[in-house]
């Protein structure tokens, strides 16, 4: 169980830097010129990861955790400057599509992007490599070439709503031939992705740069995943959710959260020996090193609320087989390495999963300061084989949190994290997560530029707009910064 409890390094340091916040001049952070920068950069400050968000395609909403297909990648990150140098599109075209953004333009995005794409893939020809693509990844790439095929022809509602000759997967597939042409453009943006994708993963593994990917626990119910296998889902006749998911209530959020995502039929999942989740974690270690695991509490036991109520608190627990279910992912990909997200109500099953399994949980640095003697707070860590967040993705910007702390919270941070003279406090606490025993310690770049949350926060749970917006400045990375950075790495021994 080794391989398990650590990623194959001892007492390293990475950044979370979504690919949609890498800085650009088209909207949006891409796979071109930015990541192969930023790369450039952590391996000049002595990281050894890169924790980037779900690169799935989104929807409305923007969100990476509601994507309309889990194997596939977000079309908006492939680069428009490595389609130019293609011969795809002209200077002219992609000057015409250049936005300095200072945060992603989604709307604008919508409407732009793909005409740009659309233009490129007519100029495209394939080639032996091509078509080696979609031999290989056939198998999820024709239903989600189909799929957003329908979609276009439905003008985009869900899929629910279109026809029953192509609401029912099994009899839309007898209507494949009439939408081939259409479907070829959306096998052409994968084959994109990939490719694109596969030159930033082949420069990262060259500065010795490994990749944590981002999976979500749960899919999208306007979604291929689920209009595909209708039956690996809680569903009723009309293919509606019977449940949702979501949290329960408690003290930030008296209504509990409701997400709205279909719960998954395990029983049947268990019968068919979790086939498809088999399918799902092996996609996606072809596309990342590590694997952080998104709501791993649900494997355990997952909230669940009747379809059709206005909040979660109508509703229960239930029970999930998520033993059986590593067990079996284990003797499949051995080699795999997981970041287990743990956080949240944590009860006996959840404990007992996470020992079973051996996966590294993670440690939030501002949930250590609300109570004596946290599980939070490095002093508390039972072992090394646990990562630290200074922040997350769905945290308060820690420039905000060292501001607005206060009370008997404010005390303890004060007195459990040491503070260095000259040194702003946000680099306190990253120092403290630093000098933990924790095998990985990993700091959102807005932590590093001192950003407060309304420059640099990337969501707030249970908003339901202004979110996942955020993009680095087009100049953040200056040989001050490396400096810093450098020199905080290399005297706490994470280099």
């Amino acid at each position: 169980m080794d391989q398990y409890k650590n990623f194959g390094f001892r007492h390293k340091a990475g950044i979370i830097m979504p690919v949609s916040s890498l800085p650009g001049e088209y909207g949006i952070g891409n796979f071109g010129k930015g990541a192969h920068d930023f790369i450039d950069f952590l391996a000049a400050t002595g990281q050894k990861v890169w924790q980037v968000l779900p690169l799935n395609p989104t929807s409305f909403g923007d969100s990476p955790y509601q994507s309309p297909a889990s194997a596939a990648g977000n079309p908006y990150f492939i680069d428009p400057e490595l389609l130019m140098e293609q011969g795809l599109v002209t200077e002219e075209e992609l000057n015409s599509h250049r936005n300095v953004s200072s945060r992603v333009d989604y709307g604008w995005l919508f409407h732009t992007r793909y005409h740009l794409l659309r233009l490129a893939f007519s100029r495209f020809t394939p080639g032996d490599d091509y078509y080696a693509f979609l031999k290989a990844e056939g198998h999820w790439l024709e239903d989600y070439a189909l799929f957003m095929a329908l979609k276009g022809h439905y003008n985009n509602c869900q899929w629910t709503l279109w026809d029953e000759e192509h609401r029912n997967y099994h009899k839309a597939l007898n209507h494949k031939g009439e939408f081939d042409g259409e479907m070829n453009f959306w096998r052409w943006n994968q084959y994109e992705f990939s490719r694109q994708w596969n030159l930033v993963r082949k420069h990262a593994a060259e500065k010795g740069i490994l990749i944590i990917g981002d999976m979500p626990i749960y899919v999208a119910h306007d979604s291929v995943d689920v209009w595909s296998a209708p039956e690996q889902f809680l569903l009723d006749g009309n293919y509606n959710p019977t449940v949702v998911a979501g949290c329960p209530p408690d003290g930030f959020s008296p209504d509990g959260q409701l997400w709205g995502n279909p719960i998954y039929n395990w029983q049947l999942m268990e019968q068919q020996g979790f086939s498809w989740w088999l399918r799902r974690t092996q996609l996606a270690y072809r596309l990342f090193d590590i694997l952080r695991i998104d709501h791993f509490r649900g494997f355990a036991g997952y909230f669940n609320v009747p379809y059709g109520e206005a909040t979660a608190r109508n509703g229960k627990w239930d029970s999930a087989p998520g033993i059986a279910l590593f067990r079996t992912l284990r003797q499949a990909c051995p080699d795999a390495k997981v970041i287990a997200e743990d956080l949240g109500f944590i009860t006996p099953d959840v404990l007992e999963l996470m020992e079973d399994t051996g996966f590294p949980g993670m440690k939030m640095l501002h949930f250590a300061f609300y109570e004596e003697d946290s599980d939070n707070l490095p002093r508390m860590y039972t072992t090394d084989n646990c990562v630290v967040y200074s922040a997350s993705h769905d945290s308060d910007c820690s420039c905000s949190w060292v501001q607005e702390i206060h009370g008997e919270a404010a005390e303890r941070f004060w007195r459990e994290c040491p503070h260095t003279e000259g040194q702003h406090r946000v680099y306190d606490l990253i120092e403290f997560a630093f000098r933990s025993r924790a095998n990985l310690a990993m700091v959102p770049l807005q932590d590093y530029l001192l950003l407060d949350n309304n420059r640099g926060r990337m969501n707030i749970p249970g908003a339901a707009e202004g979110n996942w917006g955020w993009k680095a400045d087009l100049h953040f990375d200056t040989p001050e910064l490396r400096s810093l950075i450098l020199s905080l790495t290399e005297r706490t021994d994470r280099k």
